[in-house]
């Protein structure tokens, strides 16, 4: 069910339903251009370059999607036939619709986590880099920093660290799925390029927390990059004047990273009033940055996000028994205490129900 047009809306479905701000759309139209397949579109170049300066590596190559990014960055580290590690709820094994086996043949082996929260130890019991001749070997490991379906999770930095020691150890690659990285920037306190230079491919995601449109930038070394244009080129995802959309990415580096701090407030303003009326609903203590999971209990989360959408409450379920909460620069932290009410006034009628 949807809100009736008399009834305002609360999108929380996502962050990646903001709109482009006035200041974002002057720059695009202002924003110089030129064939990007050709190299030649001078913002498309200055967002790579910026991007990759900013987590420390070489160069660039701005993509359409976070997928795409992701797709083409464990391509340059697994081979055909080899397998990358991940945990269990990673977006690469969830929500990329089977692309890394169905158009590059490799594998995944996933491991159990505690709200995506990486475990060194987890990872060093499954690794296998010469599997021998009857299993599949490692090539790589990723990791989701921060963690989607985890409940927007910060990875402990140490623990980051600690894997790529043993990646390194174990001449294994280690791709990071920053799509909103820079929260978890921004509520660690640690700089985008200590958590980058970790890893030997970082895609950063500009479409969600950010705000831009479009897009997401894959760094890595200049030889890797120099085959990701191939592989986009491949997939059919070479574009043309391409920096109208880079622009807008350009503006939110410069204008909406410092502010998704206020996102990170708005979604505690959100869990703390579920909590406020179902303490039990929200792991306060696990809201870290821009998203919130609710705990349905005995109610199917596809019947409570009808019903909360009836009353102009956009929620995302996300298992059978959870919803999620994602604020975003569209909506205010007065809106997401709404929006919490809402939701806690709907499970509770369902606890009081004969």
């Amino acid at each position: 069910m949807t809100p009736t047009s008399a009834v305002p809306v609360i999108d929380l479905r996502s962050d990646t339903v903001t709109r482009p701000t006035e200041a974002m759309r002057g720059a695009m139209l202002a924003a110089p251009v030129g064939d990007d397949v050709y190299g030649e579109d001078p913002t498309v170049t200055e967002l790579e370059r910026r991007v990759a300066d900013a987590l420390g590596h070489q160069a660039g190559l701005y993509c359409v999607t976070g997928s795409l990014a992701n797709v083409i960055g464990v391509r340059l580290l697994v081979e055909p036939g080899r397998e990358v590690l991940c945990d269990v709820s990673a977006h690469i094994a969830r929500a990329e619709m089977g692309a890394h086996a169905a158009l590059h043949g490799l594998t995944m082996r996933t491991y159990g986590s505690e709200r995506g929260l990486l475990d060194v130890d987890q990872v060093a019991k499954i690794i296998a880099p010469d599997a021998g001749p009857y299993l599949v070997s490692t090539a790589a490991v990723a990791v989701e920093n921060t963690h989607n379906f985890g409940g927007g999770t910060v990875q402990p930095f140490d623990q980051l660290a600690a894997v790529a020691r043993l990646c390194r150890d174990s001449g294994v690659g280690y791709h990071l799925d920053g799509a909103r990285l820079f929260n978890a920037s921004v509520a660690s306190g640690i700089d985008i390029g200590d958590y980058g230079r970790l890893f030997d491919t970082v895609s950063v995601c500009f479409s969600k927390g950010l705000g831009a449109p479009v897009g997401s930038v894959l760094v890595s070394t200049a030889e890797n990059i120099a085959r990701a244009r191939v592989l986009r080129k491949r997939l059919g995802a070479g574009w043309r004047q391409a920096g109208m959309l880079a622009a807008a990415a350009l503006h939110a580096l410069d204008h909406h990273v410092e502010r998704l701090a206020e996102d990170h407030r708005a979604a505690r303003v959100f869990a703390d009033a579920v909590a406020g009326v179902l303490p039990g609903a929200v792991a306060l203590d696990a809201v870290q940055t821009n998203i919130v999971v609710v705990d349905t209990g005995r109610r199917a989360a596809a019947e409570v996000a009808q019903q909360v959408a009836a009353r102009g409450v956009l929620m995302a379920p996300v298992g059978p028994r959870r919803l999620r909460a994602v604020t975003h620069l569209d909506v205010t932290a007065e809106q997401c205490d709404t929006a919490g009410r809402v939701v806690a006034d709907v499970l509770a009628e369902a606890l009081t129900r004969p």
